[in-house]
């Protein structure tokens, strides 16, 4: 792949903490400006309310409540988000705050009984309880800001933003180890999740899964879905405009890798699947690859992997950025869960 922007801008400048905070701030801004849009204001105020417990739950292992978040807009408004929550009994307990495709806990894609037997807390919230995932801006979140479209931001961004509010609430549990948060999605959620990353130093561990076009996947050179693909049918995920790059990916100033180095120095996580070609398990590979110049900077290792071409079953656990291929299409599996769980255990001990 050529013409791979780099993200550390001067090759001379010594890296220091203060140098990478003003670069990291610098390539949050220009996503935002080029590809997704800048997010709302932080609300005014946010109260939560619990309005029904299960202590039945998991055997009893891990009650589940549902919850209310009630946040107070910059605007005077007010916007409710629903948020499950599932954490195991125990102090300092690791979570992940989860950007789900169904309101549903358990799902097909969240294995609950098997994360809180594994000793981890679950966020989750649904992301159409949000917004919903269509061109239309006047309902959820967008209608009480007021957007009438994507010009502000487009609908990941939106998502994002929940994401950080989920984040504020799990700071008034103190059962959870803050120190040890990590967010995480699938698919579109993938994408959003990485965005999280880049804006909320809260999030340790940052993990998206077969997040593909516009996510983890180098758009230079990508096969399957390009971005003339996805801003045809999901524009509105992306800032107005974004579309201006379909078939000019070498024209873009900057790559995905940009949003997973992001998260530098913190930890990323990247998994893909064997028959993905849509997503494109190299490019996502290769997000990983170039996006570790983040972390060399600091003496730090991002991606390590002395394979020419990624294993099918492997792990690749060794660095900052964690990745695995499994066998399989487009799904966020149990074998999924278990390596992120795995990843997380090594970094924290």
């Amino acid at each position: 792949m050529r013409d791979i922007p780099i993200i550390w801008s001067d090759e001379k400048e010594t890296f220091n903490d203060d140098n990478w905070q003003k670069r990291r701030e610098q390539i949050v801004n220009l996503l935002c400006k080029e590809e997704y849009g800048f997010l709302p204001p932080e609300p005014v105020s946010l109260a939560s309310e619990i309005i029904q417990t299960d202590e039945e739950f998991c055997a009893g292992k891990a009650p589940l409540k549902k919850v209310l978040l009630h946040c107070t807009l910059t605007n005077g408004r007010l916007f409710t988000m629903p948020l499950t929550e599932v954490i195991p009994s125990g102090e300092n307990v690791p979570f992940f705050v989860y950007i789900s495709f169904s309101p549903n806990v358990p799902d097909k894609f969240l294995p609950s009984e098997e994360i809180a037997d594994s000793g981890f807390g679950v966020l989750s919230f649904y992301y159409e309880d949000i917004v919903s995932d269509n061109s239309d801006f006047n309902n959820g979140l967008a209608e009480i800001l007021g957007y009438k479209d994507n010009s502000a931001c487009g609908k990941i961004a939106l998502w994002v933003w929940a994401a950080k509010r989920a984040m504020d609430y799990a700071q008034t549990l103190p059962q959870l180890d803050k120190k040890h948060a990590a967010v995480a999605g699938h698919s579109r959620l993938g994408k959003t999740a990485l965005l999280a990353g880049a804006f909320d130093t809260r999030f340790k561990y940052v993990i998206s899964n077969n997040s593909g076009c516009c996510g983890a996947a180098i758009s230079r050179g990508k096969k399957g879905e390009r971005i003339k693909n996805i801003t045809d049918v999901f524009p509105y995920w992306f800032k107005a405009g974004f579309d201006r790059y379909a078939d000019k990916e070498t024209s873009m100033p900057f790559d995905q890798h940009f949003l997973i180095a992001a998260s530098a120095p913190r930890f990323v996580y990247v998994s893909s699947s064997e028959d993905d070609s849509w997503a494109d398990p190299q490019a996502e590979a290769a997000g990983c690859r170039f996006a570790s110049e983040a972390w060399s900077k600091s003496s730090l290792k991002g991606f390590v992997c002395d394979d020419e071409k990624i294993e099918t079953g492997k792990s690749y656990h060794d660095g900052n950025i964690g990745y695995h291929i499994k066998r399989g299409k487009h799904f966020l599996g149990r074998e999924d869960w278990h390596h992120f769980m795995k990843f997380i255990n090594t970094k924290k001990n």
